[in-house]
């Protein structure tokens, strides 16, 4: 499946969506509610692969690529629940 396809599209929003719910879960604590968490989830799990080509880590299966977007999701997540909260 090419990234110019709507299907891509769909199926990629759809994965960031649960990343970012479960980033959520395990942030434990008030958050941003499901739609805020899914949404700052995506944007975390785009950060998270991001960061993984940066230092040089690459997976090769579609599980390595979920735990690093998870990670990403959770941190930013987290951060942004502490930003909020000291602001």
């Amino acid at each position: 499946m090419g990234h110019n396809t709507i299907g891509y599209w769909v199926w990629f929003l759809f994965i960031g969506g649960v990343i970012g719910w479960l980033a959520g879960i395990i942030t434990i604590g008030r958050g941003f509610g499901i739609i805020g968490d899914i949404i700052i989830g995506i944007v975390g799990a785009m950060l998270g692969g991001w960061i993984a080509g940066v230092l040089g880590l690459y997976t090769s299966s579609s599980v390595g690529a979920f735990l690093v977007a998870l990670a990403g999701a959770v941190v930013l997540v987290g951060l942004t629940r502490f930003v909020v909260r000291h602001v």
